[in-house]
């Protein structure tokens, strides 16, 4: 199976370490990686700016990117952008040529850990964590994607793992792209109390699948002396991996798509 790995502008600039765990256990469950190094953003910052003509050049160098590989999916480790790409035969619907490319771009697209659990089938990844952990719900991820399963199923079965719920996971963290830019003081209000809801769980570590978040509230935790650790799934999920614990979705679950 060919997997193009879509790492994203975050994840190339500030976590290189969640693409190479996200690599790694793709690997390890039998996927041949692809990282195209014309890749460079989905233009999703350019767009939501209003800059929507001056955008359409790097959607079109996104496309031509990604698709420049034959593989069988695509697969990026944040689903905010990936929502982005499957947005994209949207913003391109009158150049039918880019539109056709970013319409099969689209229908092969996943955010990573929905195509662990729903297309690979995995619902135990082998991996063990001994700490107390919370889970922080991105809003694009869950509202636009609307994923809201697979990171659960996956995190519930890491050994030694204790996840703690975080009240009110439904709140935004304040990044919001471009609104922590333009709203500065509301941002820092909402991820401030994002930052207490983490804390009131006794959570030693904060996991998402969302980089562009653990960025955000990450970089609070660190301003006000907290000192939690900020994971990704993808992390969490190629901590201490023993393969004789994996185990896979009974089709009967109907976790597969």
């Amino acid at each position: 199976m060919k997997v193009v790995i879509f790492s994203t502008c975050v994840v190339d600039m500030l976590f290189p370490n969640v693409a190479k765990a996200m690599v790694e256990v793709l690997e390890r469950f039998g996927c041949e990686t692809y990282m195209p190094m014309k890749q460079i953003c989905c233009a999703q910052p350019t767009f939501n700016s209003g800059y929507v003509k001056e955008s359409r050049h790097t959607m079109h160098n996104e496309i031509d990117a990604l698709m420049g590989v034959d593989a069988d999916y695509i697969v990026g480790p944040a689903g905010s952008c990936v929502n982005m790409l499957k947005e994209l035969p949207f913003h391109l619907k009158d150049e039918p040529d880019y539109q056709a490319k970013a319409k099969q771009m689209a229908d092969k697209t996943y955010e990573f850990s929905q195509f662990v659990y729903r297309v690979l089938g995995i619902k135990n990844a082998g991996a063990e964590l001994d700490a107390v952990g919370t889970y922080h719900r991105s809003c694009h991820m869950t509202r636009l994607l609307g994923e809201r399963t697979s990171p659960f199923v996956l995190l519930d079965n890491v050994k030694d793992l204790k996840m703690e719920p975080l009240p009110h996971i439904e709140n935004c963290c304040g990044f919001g792209g471009m609104f922590s830019m333009k709203e500065p003081e509301i941002s820092k209000q909402m991820v401030n109390e994002k930052v207490d809801d983490v804390l009131s769980t006794g959570a030693s570590v904060l996991i998402s699948c969302d980089p562009a978040c653990l960025m955000n509230i990450g970089g609070r935790l660190n301003r006000r002396g907290e000192k939690i650790t900020i994971m990704h799934l993808a992390e969490v999920l190629n901590h201490n991996v023993d393969m004789s614990r994996v185990t896979f979705v009974d089709s009967k679950e109907g976790a597969l798509v």
